[in-house]
């Protein structure tokens, strides 16, 4: 059997990682700014989150829902704590798009209604409700094109008022700050109209926090910059440093009722000892604060090589904390594949132009400098 060749692959074979770097079965090291796609939010093999886990799977791996699991428990008031949300109701699941199709379906489970709002260039996963509310037709298939989405402009306001007064929305969907669509960023003016829209208008507010959140904008949540407080907060990626978990935080407003959600691996025993191993680190090491701190100067350095002659073929760095996008004059891949074989140094992209970086939340300046480094020789 085959595999199902569905990715663009480098030719690279990663077998080890340690903090913020990976190497190759070459014995090759990489300095990683792409995390595996913002997964790795502790650093690779935290000896903290390699003991915690080796302890849990010697102990117990799985066991399902239908028993008492006090380790969701704990992480439920360890998140609730940490985030500022203590007063949110936690339901676990397995991925980014099963968060974002869980919270869809108890937003029109509450208010009856089936119409969505989304940002252009958005994407929210690749599974049913999460695929059709990504703006991106390439992968939506038929079976997932239902007619329940309305994509709008970023930013504009008056836009959104105009669709959640016909008084049929029951959900908007949001990215504080759009991975693949960009490093695209919502205005704090436009999140608080956005959201008294929504209440004035019975639609449920739900940010997807799955790439942003986490710590990855400098705060714990990339929506906090902007001054507004959503019905539903959705999370994944770094959650586990790389275990699949994702959860979605939950007003207290809404009301559980039993089989109105469900699942058979999320909030799984190694699930929660990965989600609060990470939690542990993020305390002691600080790692919001540093995420702030290292991504202001990773910010302005960039900005300085774009201002240089060396750096004439940026035309604009733009993001938040450790969530970072440098666009080019010509295609990304002609700095992204030389930064990779030539350079030895990992980093996302979106669309044509644009390098995301999206590198652990421990990143050092002098990580930093390195990435400048290399990034000069490639451009």
């Amino acid at each position: 059997m085959k595999l199902f060749d569905v990715y663009p692959l480098f030719d690279v074979n990663i077998v080890k990682g340690q903090g913020c770097k990976v190497w190759d079965d070459k014995g090759q090291e990489y300095l990683d700014l792409y995390g595996g796609h913002a997964v790795i939010s502790i650093g690779h093999c935290h000896p903290h989150y390699v003991e915690m886990m080796t302890k849990q799977l010697n102990t117990l791996g799985f066991y399902s829902n239908s028993v008492q699991n006090k380790l969701q428990v704990q992480l439920a008031e360890r998140l609730g704590k940490i985030s500022g949300y203590d007063d949110y109701q936690l339901f676990l699941i397995n991925s980014g798009a099963e968060a974002n199709e869980n919270a869809l379906k108890l937003a029109s489970f509450t208010n009856g209604r089936k119409r969505v709002l989304s940002v252009q260039k958005a994407f929210h996963g690749r599974t049913s409700l999460a695929v059709e509310v990504t703006n991106n037709p390439k992968i939506v298939a038929p079976i997932n094109d239902n007619g329940h989405v309305t994509f709008l402009p970023m930013n504009d306001l008056p836009a959104w008022e105009a669709e959640l007064a016909k008084g049929d929305v029951c959900a908007v969907i949001l990215e504080c700050i759009q991975g693949v669509g960009g490093i695209q960023m919502a205005t704090a003016e436009f999140a608080q109209g956005l959201a008294k829209a929504c209440k004035a208008n019975g639609a449920i507010l739900i940010c997807d926090e799955i790439q942003c959140g986490y710590g990855r904008s400098g705060k714990f949540f990339a929506h906090q910059w902007l001054g507004i407080r959503p019905d539903m907060i959705t999370v994944a990626k770094g959650i586990g440093n790389g275990f699949p978990m994702s959860g979605v935080l939950i007003s207290p407003e809404f009301k559980p009722v039993y089989g109105m959600l469900g699942t058979t691996f999320g909030g799984n025993h190694l699930a929660c000892t990965a989600a609060l191993a990470v939690l542990d680190v993020m305390e002691d090491e600080k790692l919001v604060e540093n995420t702030h701190e290292v991504g202001e100067y990773l910010m302005a350095q960039l900005k300085q090589l774009q201002a240089s002659p060396e750096g004439s073929h940026i035309t604009d760095v733009r993001g938040r904390g450790l969530m970072i996008g440098v666009e080019f004059d010509k295609p990304q891949a002609e700095v992204r594949k030389p930064l990779v074989y030539e350079q030895h140094c990992f980093t996302g992209c979106a669309g044509t132009n644009l390098l995301r970086l999206l590198p652990p939340l421990c990143l050092t300046k002098s990580d930093v400098d390195t990435f400048i480094s290399r990034l000069k020789k490639v451009i």
